[in-house]
């Protein structure tokens, strides 16, 4: 994953979790995600870096770790598919 996906997912992360300073590693639920906070971020996710990411994803409670990794990987595989 290229250092600009992953500032792209916090700044995206951050910017819908609004989490308070030296909070940011908490997990999705933890910074208060919901149904409605999940699809703000996949659309997003989709907007900005032009990938598909599964919102069954931040169901699983991800930390900021966890979900630049599963960003960077819809990021990989999306070009992939456009590749082929």
């Amino acid at each position: 994953m290229t250092n600009s996906v992953e500032e792209t997912a916090t700044r995206i992360w951050t910017d819908i979790l609004r989490p308070a300073a030296g909070h940011e590693e908490h997990t999705f639920f933890a910074l208060g995600g919901q149904s409605v906070s999940a699809m703000r971020i996949v659309a997003r996710i989709e907007s900005e870096l032009g990938a598909e990411l599964d919102i069954r994803v931040l169901f699983e409670d991800p930390d900021l770790a966890a979900f630049r990794q599963a960003v960077g990987e819809a990021v990989d595989a999306a070009a992939e598919s456009s590749a082929a």
